[in-house]
């Protein structure tokens, strides 16, 4: 089993920035790659970004640019820096992992982007 627990979310202007972060814990050997998600009211969950074993990392079009995965080298922890936010990230964000075929999940935590 692996643990994920998000945090760094929260009411940002548009324009700012926030980094997320996600803890791992539990059987953390031969974890795979990792992503973030996020959800918005009313929408289907949809990738964010990803980054595999060999730190190759993968982006929405959406925050290409903007938005940058990363990790510790003991993939303990994943971060989200989040830039030039923008209302329309407005959502809940979800750390995912896979290890050996499964896939864990966060709780998730809330960004707001409004003025």
């Amino acid at each position: 089993q692996v643990q994920l627990v998000e945090s760094g979310g929260g009411l940002v202007q548009p324009g700012g920035s926030l980094r997320l972060s996600c803890a791992a814990s539990g059987n953390i050997f031969s974890i795979n790659t990792m992503g973030w998600y996020r959800q918005a009211p009313g929408e289907r969950r949809e990738l964010v970004a990803t980054i595999d074993t060999d730190d190759i990392t993968n982006y929405a079009d959406s925050v290409k640019g903007r938005f940058t995965i990363s990790r510790t080298n003991d993939k303990n922890t994943m971060y989200l820096q989040m830039n030039s936010l923008k209302p329309e990230d407005t959502a809940v964000y979800y750390c995912n992992a896979e290890r050996r075929g499964s896939w864990y999940w966060g709780q998730g935590t809330q960004v707001t982007v409004s003025s």
